[in-house]
């Protein structure tokens, strides 16, 4: 994938009008390549070459309309005025896609309204350039981009007359042949910004190279944010994003792997997953599928996993390992181990058979992003691991006798069980005194509400009063704390609408959210709902991809290995925790987890990486 920003490879409808507005003729491209060129008048053009037919179309970028509302989804469309022509842009990866827009915008805007003063030596030098010619243009620099920025904030407050916020809505188009261009602003909120440390890049540029891969790194390393740069970075109708829960499948905008593999609880035998996997609808699904994403693996049951890599292959008709589709597994097997559908223990999907024929390269993420306080890092990845010095117990137990309550806001309890959570959260509710305020979900599909409740963090039916313990379910505004996770108590209902003091003491009115899931069809359907959640107590497995800034919990009940590592590294900090009653027998590891990693650890020092230019060729070391 080029990340310059200067050229674009997806589907391509090219669409030429009359004067009247019929279509002339209209072409697509399956896959097609963009590009971003000069000729020699230094006019920049845009240059669409399709891939398996000998077509060239190259279009003046003069006059343009830019469509861009739905380019987080990999579509948008080009207008060129003057040529009647139009470019239907489908199934482009999301990041690159913006960038390429983004590009755009900002050439035009660097160039817009300021006629190049003559410059003799200039004209000298194109005297003797052939029109024919053509170079790339340069990437879009810091400069010119903070520029383009200070432009379009010169013409928004230059506008004589503010359009009414309706018409500010409607106005979607960015222009790039005058001065309408403050709706392009759009353009820099980019959700995949954000720069990648270099071991971030190198699985991004694995899995862009084609290669089937796990990654792995211990609680807070971001492997979340990689895998939704991941996911930006591929064609949107091809790749299918998953999680082995719906809650996880919701943090990357996915589905869950059942939801996707059509095969019901997956309980039965090969031949019967089979049989349901073949229906039409779901076999389309596998059948136009490239790339297959898995979030939490370390959830998924190994034998699952084996039915679906049968499945894989019989649907597509392929020998393949997984039928050609390429994997990009990721989880950390030292949290949450899977959960048997049967009486039978589950085993880990390292422990099936596709593993070894599926997963190719392995990668570990090592800089933890969530804590900064290395102490207690550290402490975490001797946790992780089932390792507990007579030290970690003493600073653990010294926790118990802190006070991390502040502004109103008491400490989330985490529990090891579900039930236990949801019975302190409504007895505590109901010793509030005060009017309760009852908020219903809107759900876009009312026959979707049960698969909304088991995919998003948030409740259909949440009652609140004054005092109520609350966690914010949405990142609204991360400079001011108003990030998911994040602990307040309820202080006031203004106009119905509860107010909340965060533990830093900011007040934020939380409104009405919309939070959207997938269907495996490809259907999109949506929840509105206040963006809270009752957080006296939360169970481990509801928290997990949570960052907490005000946690207690008890250990004695945890009945899984990695249950305490995945509560204690909820935590911020060693300041910000209480554990009670805390004992080393509270922390164990799986020694089937214990062993595949010393396994993968060898296996990375054998793997050598050697960089090529600006790919990165990854080989199998001799064993």
């Amino acid at each position: 994938m080029d990340s310059d920003g200067c050229t674009l490879t997806c589907t391509v409808a090219v669409e030429w009008l009359n004067a009247q507005g019929s279509i002339l003729r209209k072409a697509t491209h399956r896959t097609a390549s963009l590009r971003l060129i000069r000729d020699g008048k230094r006019e920049m053009h845009v240059e669409v070459r399709a891939e398996k037919a000998n077509a060239l179309t190259k279009l003046p970028l003069r006059g343009i309309s830019v469509f861009n509302k739905f380019m987080a989804e990999g579509k948008a469309s080009i207008k060129f005025r003057e040529q009647n022509c139009t470019l239907f842009l489908s199934n482009a990866p999301s990041s690159q896609l913006i960038t390429f827009l983004k590009t755009i915008f900002v050439k035009l805007t660097g160039q817009e309204g300021k006629p190049a003063a003559k410059d003799p030596l200039r004209e000298k030098l194109l005297a003797n350039v052939q029109l024919g010619g053509a170079e790339d243009v340069s990437p879009a620099t810091s400069a010119e981009v903070n520029r383009a920025r200070e432009k379009a904030m010169a013409v928004s407050r230059a506008t004589v007359t503010t359009p009414s916020p309706g018409v500010a809505r409607k106005r979607k188009h960015l222009s790039g042949d005058g001065p309408k261009v403050p709706a392009a602003k759009k353009l820099y909120e980019n959700p995949t910004a954000g720069e990648l440390t270099e071991e971030q890049a190198r699985v991004l540029n694995a899995v862009l190279s084609g290669k089937n891969l796990f990654f792995t790194g211990s609680a807070g390393t971001g492997k979340s944010y990689l895998l939704r740069k991941i996911i930006t970075a591929l064609p949107p109708d091809v790749t299918m994003a998953t999680a082995s829960t719906g809650v996880a499948a919701c943090h990357i905008g996915g589905i869950t792997l059942h939801q996707f593999a059509g095969v019901g609880l997956g309980t039965g035998t090969i031949e019967r997953c089979i049989q349901l996997a073949s229906r039409p609808s779901a076999a389309s699904i596998w059948r136009k599928t490239k790339h297959l994403v898995i979030d939490e693996i370390s959830m998924v049951d190994g034998d699952f996993f084996d039915k679906i890599e049968a499945v894989a292959r019989h649907v597509r008709r392929s020998e393949r390992p997984f039928g050609g589709i390429q994997l990009i597994l990721c989880g950390d097997f030292f949290q949450l181990p899977p959960v048997s559908k049967t009486e039978d223990k589950a085993k880990f999907c390292f422990q099936s058979e596709a593993w070894q024929k599926c997963v190719h390269f392995n990668f570990e993420l090592q800089t933890v992003h969530r804590q900064r306080d290395e102490a207690f890092v550290k402490i975490l990845n001797n946790v992780r691991i089932g390792r507990v010095t007579d030290d970690i117990v003493d600073i653990l137990k010294e926790t118990a006798k802190q006070k991390i309550e502040s502004n109103g806001v008491l400490a989330t309890r985490l529990c090891s069980h579900v039930r236990e959570a949801d019975e302190i959260n409504e007895f505590q509710l109901n010793e509030l005194k005060g009017e309760s305020k009852v908020y219903t979900a809107l759900d876009s599909d009312s026959s979707m509400t049960y698969m909304l409740d088991q995919q998003l963090p948030i409740p259909g039916k949440l009652v609140l009063k004054v005092g109520a313990q609350i966690m914010l379910l949405k990142n609204m505004n991360v400079n001011s704390g108003l990030v998911n996770g994040a602990r307040g108590v309820v202080v006031d209902f203004k106009n119905d609408v509860p107010v909340i003091q965060l533990r830093s003491g900011t007040h934020y009115e939380a409104k009405m959210e919309k939070w959207a899931i997938k269907t495996s069809s490809g259907a999109v359907i949506h929840r509105k709902q206040v963006p809270l959640k009752l957080a006296w107590a939360f169970s481990i497995h509801k928290s997990q991809g949570l960052t907490l800034d005000c946690v207690e919990m008890c250990l004695s009940r945890v009945f899984d290995a990695g249950q305490s590592y995945v509560a204690l590294s909820r935590a911020q900090s060693l300041q910000s925790l209480r554990v009670l009653d805390f004992n080393s027998q509270q922390v164990w590891a799986n020694t089937a987890v214990l062993e595949f990693y010393k396994r993968f650890r060898r296996n990375l020092q054998e793997m050598e990486m050697i960089p090529l230019g600006k790919k990165i060729k990854l080989e199998r070391g001799k064993r």
